[in-house]
């Protein structure tokens, strides 16, 4: 008689005891078919959890005390810190890049040596007189040199009419489409 071998579906799982085993006996249509849990001594080895050591965190540069001080990590007191533009600063600035930089040829000698771009410092104006000592002299934007634009990540759209919707031409059809 040949005997038809199979894996034993209950040999390498949990099996219920006790109270729960009659429960399961009782209740479940196939008594036969396994729990599902595995034998953790069986198919794992270690077994999870049975290793002596324990884990610990590697040393960083964090884990220093000694390079990881307490205000560096302070979120709570990192104020965004204020820069302060005055306005005779801010006339000097305009004044200095208002005019076109001009390179000096590059020459032989000693001549190269001492010879550097200055660049020369501004009086101290008001800001309204920069403003004005620069337009006076050159016109600021012109229609070939535009002011600058806020950049924006769709094209702007422009109406564009459209063919006519089908409908009977002696209908009243006040709809106009546009693309």
């Amino acid at each position: 008689m040949a005997t038809r071998k199979a894996a034993e579906s209950t040999l390498y799982h949990v099996h219920p005891t006790g109270f729960w085993k009659k429960f399961r006996d009782a209740v479940v249509v196939n008594p036969e078919i396994s729990s599902g849990i595995p034998l953790a001594g069986v198919h794992r080895w270690p077994q999870p959890a049975s290793r002596p050591e324990k884990y610990s965190t590697p040393a960083t540069k964090a884990s220093d005390p000694a390079q990881n001080p307490y205000w560096k990590r302070d979120v709570r007191r990192a104020y965004p810190q204020l820069s302060v533009v005055t306005q005779p600063d801010l006339s000097s600035l305009l004044i200095q890049h208002s005019e076109a930089k001009s390179i000096p040829a590059p020459s032989e000698g000693k001549e190269s040596e001492q010879s550097s771009i200055l660049v020369k410092a501004a009086e101290a104006l008001e800001l309204s007189s920069a403003i004005a000592t620069i337009t006076s002299t050159q016109k600021v934007y012109t229609e070939a040199r535009l002011p600058p634009k806020l950049p924006t990540p769709f094209k702007r759209w422009t109406p564009e009419r459209a063919p006519d919707a089908p409908h009977d031409p002696n209908a009243y059809f006040p709809m106009l489409l546009y693309k």
